[in-house]
């Protein structure tokens, strides 16, 4: 290394949840920068394309702690999430949104990894009456319990972007929040809607950053992200 040259970090990461919308924009954002050596992803399916920093466990991620001596990194991306339209069954709706968040975060307290991510939902309380949010609550809390020194916990609002598979009451909804993103100010401005790869910039911003918040709504995500990747707000 010549005089004067920084030495650039050399880390590796661990994303779960790499084929969904955020996961697959935050998957690109670490494969180019250069601070990320390599890149583990725990998933139930390929992602379908090869890369010099990718290293792929195609495993269930219900069982997660099989596969923890593999388990190992700097900082660990979580962004699984389903819906209920497409896991309709309550317990195993739980399964995934509580237990795998979860059990990535016992394993990684245990491994010895620092730095922790996971996208919840904006509402998330343990002791709503909605399924959804209280399990995200739950998860929330079961999380922040396994004492990973670098936590950050993203609370986004209705995430945009298109999915490959059709959600029709989903896309309704889009369509109702682009409306209403234009009177959502002040305050309400938390509420508008949130593309995928604000989420996923502001998660790679936060691992390489100290923050002085745990829990992130969606205006602190949107804030955070362009801020520090020089864009305009749209949304």
């Amino acid at each position: 290394m010549g005089k004067g040259q920084i030495k650039l970090q050399e880390k590796t990461a661990i994303v779960l949840g790499a084929t969904g919308l955020t996961g697959g924009n935050l998957l690109q954002m670490l494969l180019t920068d250069e601070r990320y050596i390599k890149i583990r992803l725990f998933s139930r399916n390929s992602i379908g394309f090869t890369h010099p920093k990718l290293e792929e466990h195609i495993v269930d991620l219900l069982d997660l702690e099989t596969y923890k001596t593999n388990f190992l990194a700097d900082e660990v991306f979580c962004c699984i999430g389903t819906t209920k339209a497409k896991t309709p069954d309550t317990e195993m709706y739980k399964r995934i949104d509580f237990g795998i968040p979860v059990s990535a975060a016992k394993i990684s307290r245990i491994n010895g990894i620092e730095t922790f991510l996971v996208i919840s939902a904006m509402g998330a309380n343990s002791k709503s009456g909605v399924n959804y949010n209280r399990i995200k609550g739950e998860m929330e809390e079961a999380v922040l319990k396994c004492g990973i020194p670098n936590t950050y916990i993203l609370q986004p609002s209705l995430i945009g972007g298109k999915r490959e598979e059709q959600r029709m009451g989903e896309w309704l909804a889009k369509q109702f929040m682009k409306i209403l993103n234009f009177v959502l100010v002040g305050p309400l401005e938390k509420f508008r809607s949130i593309d995928p790869e604000v989420i996923a910039g502001a998660m790679v911003w936060l691992a390489n950053n100290s923050y002085d918040q745990v829990k992130i709504q969606s205006d602190e995500i949107k804030k955070i992200y362009h801020s520090h990747f020089n864009t305009s707000v749209t949304n």
